[in-house]
């Protein structure tokens, strides 16, 4: 491949990747805005980020796979033409449910861009320190579009209104198209790839299921029959998911890959990245925008030191890997991200940005070297052939994770933030405080029958969603450093076997 034409493919590459993670950025400061124009709730939000999460990250498993058997050049353009689709969708979104559709065409277009992208600079790279390089530069680009994506994402609301924020990737599909046909060289390995269809089925049913239990539990109760009777559903496809993987000959999800003990462990850091750090964009805007009041664009701007710092560390990770080592970096970062959300725990709805800003940027620096030692790490620690098959397990639990964290943790902030209105509601005097307080959380409005000043509404209101977000931040946090124990343990396990350390020591 001539230095043209690889300089050409490097940034369509980049391109597409900022673009896929743009979506997930530009879209969070939108969410109060998408809430009151299309009259949706608080699970509503969790469903127009998860539905792309979820599609991401069920679609992921055969997306490597699909790449690896039919060609990776031909998956990533396909993946771009679906992406830039499904934006138009969403532009153009007449309702709530539309634009949660829209959402999943863009994760399922997402499951073939941004595996797709790692696939595809390992067989461009086969140089470790080469590639590591690369790896650095591409997680680079995905942090700049992390930092333009709450800033560009409120200045369009605020201005504009939030459809616009989806009709920034007609260009940049188009052009990333454009240079992925020209750059890009087709490969493939069809002997290794793993297509699975009832693998795959079972992995979204199962994802589905869980997602919807998580969600729906903070509407209706954990004790509830829809609820129980969702995880149920869940746990079941996931019984019959091993099952089927098992005994697969060519499961999608490369079972045999995590007898690596390291493997393991990594993959394990890779969906706990997902759950603690990736769903925080989700927390930061609503804790932003409706317990401290900042509008669209203000509010953006204070998200920027998560992402300046993220950018800035992943731009400089190809010498801080070389001079201190892989490992040591993957666990500070894991460190800095747990720690720094614990941290995050006392904010309240008055706490000053000087407060806010330094924890921001303590979060993007763990970010910064967590995303790109993981991801080199994992790519190093499986076969160069399965490289699509590793990049797409490693993306889809990692995704996946976002995912759960949305549901999840989401519904640990409404119910903690109806708690804490209740209370107040309940020594004003008001009577049935808990169902006023879980129809003001949900639909961030004053509801019909509470007598109350507006004013007073509002500082209860933020003081109750600043309560649920102290509540998610312990959450992902805990798991953050939880990740941390289980590289450790996995690491010395590994070496207690016996087992190739490369993908922690050789980048």
């Amino acid at each position: 491949m001539s230095s043209l034409r690889r300089k050409a493919a490097v940034a369509a590459v980049y391109l597409g990747t900022f673009m896929a993670t743009l979506a997930i950025s530009i879209v969070t400061v939108a969410l109060p805005a998408i809430q009151k124009g299309l009259g949706a709730e608080l699970s509503d939000l969790q469903w127009v980020v998860g539905s792309y999460a979820l599609c991401l990250s069920a679609f992921m498993l055969s997306a490597g796979p699909l790449g690896d058997r039919y060609g990776r050049k031909r998956a990533w353009l396909i993946g771009i033409v679906l992406f830039t689709l499904g934006s138009a969708i969403c532009a153009m979104a007449p309702s709530l449910m539309v634009l949660i559709a829209g959402s999943a065409v863009q994760g399922v277009a997402g499951a073939l861009v941004i595996p797709g992208a790692l696939s595809i600079l390992t067989q461009a790279f086969p140089d470790p320190g080469e590639r590591a390089h690369i790896i650095g530069g591409w997680s680079s680009f995905s942090a700049v579009s992390l930092i333009l994506g709450p800033m560009l994402g409120g200045l369009l609301v605020d201005n504009v209104g939030w459809p616009s924020i989806f009709l920034v990737n007609l260009p940049l599909g188009a052009l990333a198209f454009g240079l992925g046909m020209i750059g890009i060289s087709e490969s493939a390995d069809p002997d290794h790839a793993a297509l699975d269809p009832p693998g795959q089925l079972l992995s979204i049913l199962f994802l589905g299921t869980l997602t919807y239990a998580l969600i729906v539990a903070g509407q209706a109760g954990w004790t509830a029959p829809v609820t129980l009777g969702a995880l149920a559903a869940a746990a079941l496809a996931l019984l019959a998911f091993v099952v089927v993987e098992s005994k697969a000959s060519r499961p999608v999800l490369p079972v045999d890959l995590f007898r690596s003990i390291p493997f393991a462990s990594l993959n394990f850091a890779s969906f706990a990245l997902g759950l603690s750090g990736y769903s925080s964009l989700f927390f930061f805007s609503l804790f932003l925008q409706q317990a401290q009041g900042w509008p669209a664009t203000q509010a953006g701007w204070r998200m920027a030191p998560v992402f300046a710092a993220m950018a800035l560390t992943a731009v400089l990770f190809g010498r801080l890997s070389a001079r201190y080592g892989l490992q040591r970096l993957m666990l500070l970062g894991y460190v800095l991200l747990g720690g720094a959300m614990l941290m995050m725990a006392r904010f309240k709805p008055d706490t000053p940005y000087f407060t806010i800003a330094p924890l921001f940027a303590l979060l993007g620096i763990g970010m910064g070297l967590a995303v790109p030692a993981t991801s080199a790490a994992i790519m190093a620690a499986a076969p160069r052939a399965r490289s699509g098959a590793a990049s797409a397990t490693m993306n889809a639990l990692r995704q996946g994770g976002m995912t759960v964290g949305i549901a999840l943790l989401g519904t640990m902030m409404a119910g903690r933030a109806v708690a804490t209105m209740a209370q107040a509601l309940a020594g004003a005097g008001v009577t049935s405080p808990l169902a006023l307080a879980s129809l003001a959380v949900r639909r961030h409005e004053m509801p019909t029958g509470l007598i109350m000043a507006e004013h007073d509404f509002r500082h209860v209101l933020a003081r109750a969603f600043a309560d649920g977000f102290c509540l998610a931040v312990v959450i992902a946090g805990l798991v953050g450093l939880v990740a941390v124990l289980v590289l450790v343990l996995g690491s010395r396990t590994g070496v207690q076997r016996s087992e190739p350390l490369s993908a922690l020591d050789d980048l």
